[in-house]
């Protein structure tokens, strides 16, 4: 199932994606509620994909990252942010980070370097403290994709990542939650990023050093996790700069493609 939360004109609601198998045009079909908060009901409005605004499928109350998660990308990175760690490096974005699908993801004018970073993401579905891993699986909602936007001139010279990940648009994430893939298939997904049909990532999810059950276990061992929260799992090698008019494409298997372009803010 997809559930995907979205606009017609300053109507915003949830829906959940289909497609029609002979033509294959998507609809989405609306619900009553929010799909976190109780049973999914269909209320029997249906529309185009097109002909609404797809946006960020949640609003979190914070995004937790993962860091470092991908041995490829940890020794492409080693100069900036280190040599891997036994436990899980995270660090947190704001929820004013978070941004849609075809939003803008606006270039700050401090910043020399602005680089992507495609990733899975984790929605989580309750509040939930100190999971053992052999429990992740009732925590997890299912699947989105993220583009962990940075700033890594800042994030290099700050010597810490708050600043260069937090700008304002720095959390692409949708297009719409995944709720159909196990832990064992989500361990294992090919996740890509392009900019401007260049492809500049190419890794599995079966690369991580610490997998999502280890994440989940780690993280709310020492936080609390809220139904909403997003969990970005890592992103593979091939990280890099985007100029202002570039459009990334971050792409999940069996998730969806996520699509930005990079602008200035008038």
């Amino acid at each position: 199932m997809r559930i995907a939360r979205f606009s017609v004109s300053d109507d915003v609601g949830y829906g959940l994606i289909d497609a029609d198998e002979e033509s294959g045009q998507e609809y989405v079909s609306r619900i009553s509620g929010h799909p976190l908060m109780g049973q999914i009901q269909l209320t029997g409005e249906r529309a185009k994909v097109e002909d609404v605004r797809l946006l960020s499928p949640v609003l979190p109350s914070k995004v937790v990252c993962i860091g470092k998660n991908y041995a490829d990308h940890v020794a492409e990175m080693s100069e900036i942010t280190g040599e891997s760690t036994e436990e899980p490096v995270v660090f947190l974005k704001p929820s004013t980070a978070v941004t849609g699908p075809g939003d803008p993801v606006f270039y700050p004018p401090i910043s020399q370097r602005v680089d992507f970073e495609g990733e899975l993401a984790v929605v989580i579905s309750r509040p939930c403290r100190e999971v053992p891993r052999e429990r992740a699986k009732e925590v997890v909602f299912g699947y989105t994709v993220a583009n962990d936007v940075t700033a890594r001139d800042l994030q290099k010279s700050d010597k810490q990542w708050t600043r260069g990940k937090g700008f304002d648009s720095f959390c692409p994430i949708g297009p719409w939650i995944e709720t159909g893939l196990t832990l064992e298939e989500a361990g294992d997904l090919r996740v890509t990023t392009t900019v401007d049909g260049e492809v500049r990532q190419d890794g599995r999810t079966s690369q991580f050093i610490h997998d999502i059950p280890a994440m989940i276990a780690y993280i709310s061992s020492f936080m609390t996790l809220l139904p909403g929260d997003v969990v970005l799992t890592g992103t593979p090698a091939g990280v890099g700069p985007v100029d202002v008019g570039a459009e990334m494409t971050v792409a999940v298997e069996r998730v969806g493609e996520l699509t930005n372009r990079v602008i200035t803010r008038d």
